[in-house]
């Protein structure tokens, strides 16, 4: 894949109580009412996003403090498992038979601590076209393994990013047709669920606006939330508002997410574990009012792209990398 594109690296029935639900201030992610929750603001305004105490952040944090508790790199490994970042939910670590208690654990959890847990879904048959992250499920497997995850968030406040890089790694592929079908079967999933949805957009560097805008409305964005842009990328705010701007345009206004973990230095046209990066701003949600809901972060800094540029196998952490990105942020 060319330097411009996106590799990962990782590790119900209609709801009758739709109306009191919104009257609770709950956002529904519903085919029905999707548009009156956009209307009605930022549903991720003053929401606190879940810390997932079994982070690979934070499993890194404890080893460093047992290892050595005044460290430097024990404390700048603590910062970093104190801010919420997203679940990744692949099958490979939940599979079909036990993602639904799985993510009702997790979504309890949260909901306990008053907090709001982000999901990716993360699946998809074929996933990432055989490359540093291949996997996923059967084609039979998957809309049973989605549904369930869809069941167990039918009542619980998430924010739920559908299989990133699938559609743009589509135009790649020679996919499209498929995988469009896929995100909408996701999309349906999720329809009568309180969980507000972002269907994944690649970013700045590797679609125009048209063809992400031309993806999104063939895969249902109109009937979620929006979109979210650079996940696992490094492309900085500016260039991810343009893009998500222009996007938006050509999607009816749809609203979106930008990952921003590792975006504080911007990109430097590699994917894959690019040197001379930093964090970027963390986690929360916008107050303007603008289409920007929240800055997120959806990939775990310390976690590898792939195995190149002396990084280990994708998804795993790599604490020199960790600590490299907090130093050129200042950390």
């Amino acid at each position: 894949m060319d330097s411009t594109g996106s590799r990962l690296g990782l590790s119900l029935g209609i709801i009758t109580l739709a109306a009191p639900i919104v009257a609770l201030g709950l956002f529904i992610g519903s085919f029905a009412v999707t548009a009156t929750s956009a209307a009605a603001g930022n549903p991720l305004a003053g929401r606190s996003f879940y810390t997932n105490p079994n982070s690979t952040a934070q499993v890194a944090a404890t080893a460093a403090a047992v290892a050595d508790p005044d460290s430097a790199a024990a404390a700048t490994l603590g910062k970093l498992a104190e801010q919420p970042s997203a679940i990744w939910l692949m099958p490979e670590k939940y599979p079909l038979n036990t993602v639904q208690a799985d993510v009702t654990a997790i979504a309890d959890a949260a909901e306990e601590v008053g907090q709001t847990p982000v999901f990716v879904v993360y699946g998809i048959p074929d996933r990432d076209c055989g490359n540093f992250s291949a996997g996923g499920l059967s084609e039979t497997d998957y809309p049973t393994w989605v549904a369930s995850i869809a069941t167990a968030l039918t009542l619980k406040a998430s924010v739920v990013i559908l299989e990133p890089d699938a559609l743009a790694l589509a135009t790649e592929c020679g996919n499209v047709e498929q995988r469009v079908a896929q995100i909408q079967q996701g999309v349906a999933a999720f329809a009568p669920t309180v969980a507000t949805v972002y269907l994944d957009a690649g970013h700045s560097d590797w679609l125009t606006p048209a063809t992400a805008a031309d993806l999104l409305n063939r895969a249902g964005v109109a009937q979620v939330r929006g979109f979210a842009t650079n996940v696992s990328n490094y492309n900085d705010s500016a260039a991810e508002q343009a893009f998500g701007e222009a996007v938006s345009a050509l999607t009816g206004g749809a609203h979106f997410v930008v990952d921003t973990s590792r975006n504080g230095r911007g990109g430097n046209g590699e994917w894959c574990n690019p040197s001379g990066r930093a964090l970027g701003g963390t986690p929360e949600a916008t107050t303007d009012g603008a289409l920007r809901d929240a800055n997120l972060w959806v990939k775990e800094p310390g976690e590898s792209d792939g195995t190149c540029n002396s990084g280990p196998a994708a998804g795993e952490w790599w604490n020199e990398r960790a600590l490299e990105l907090a130093a050129a942020a200042g950390w």
